[in-house]
């Protein structure tokens, strides 16, 4: 089956709607038509999808969200922490410098973060105002360019709704003068039938001289 890309003439000012019988029946025979395995294999006509290959870290991460489990590993936030308050006196140099190591890090992160407050606090809110006022912008330039396009289409409707309804009478016309037509010619059919019928009789039924 071939992919066609094409238009269809659509009368909706003129046409009536269909009713739910007739959209069940066209649902069946396009139903009837359609492959199977439409829904999951890609249409002959389409280009094939690039292979995708994942690293063997991100592969991991995929089948651990798709098997539920929690997250292991990571960053340790513990070490951003403030360190509690500890008596080193008398405990192993070793592990007195690993302490202070650990305090020295906290120390650091903490008095940074400090120093984004503080900046944050003098200097964010004039760049928050900022930010909303050229949002603000770019919001008021899209909901002027929805508006135009829902004028445009609005536009766009009526005069198709006018060109519609001036030619409805002759479209109305044309249909009748075609249904008639095909009448007739089922007509004449019929009468040929017929005709026909009746010289195939006489033919078989005259006496023979």
């Amino acid at each position: 089956m071939s992919l066609l890309i094409g238009s269809h003439d659509s009368l909706p000012y003129i046409d009536r709607e269909p009713t739910d019988a007739e959209k069940a029946r066209v649902n069946a025979w396009i139903n009837k038509e359609l492959p199977a395995d439409y829904l999951t294999t890609p249409h002959a006509s389409l280009a094939p999808l690039p292979e995708t290959k994942f690293s063997e870290l991100f592969s991991k991460e995929i089948e651990r969200v798709a098997a539920g489990r929690p997250m292991e590993g990571g960053i340790d936030m513990s070490r951003y922490e403030a360190p509690e308050n500890e008596d080193l006196s008398g405990t192993d140099p070793k592990a007195n410098r690993f302490a202070l190591r650990q305090a020295y890090v906290a120390s650091t992160f903490l008095s940074g973060r400090i120093t984004n407050l503080q900046l944050l606090d003098e200097f964010g809110k004039n760049a928050w105002l900022v930010s909303n006022s050229q949002a603000e912008e770019i919001l008021q330039d899209l909901e002027r360019t929805l508006a135009r396009v829902k004028a445009e289409t609005d536009e766009l409707n009526k005069a198709r709704k006018a060109a519609q309804e001036a030619h409805k009478a002759e479209l109305v016309g044309l249909q009748d003068t075609w249904k008639r037509g095909v009448g007739q010619i089922l007509e004449i059919q019929v009468a040929t039938d017929e005709l026909r019928q009746l010289i195939y009789d006489r033919q078989h039924h005259q006496p023979a001289h």
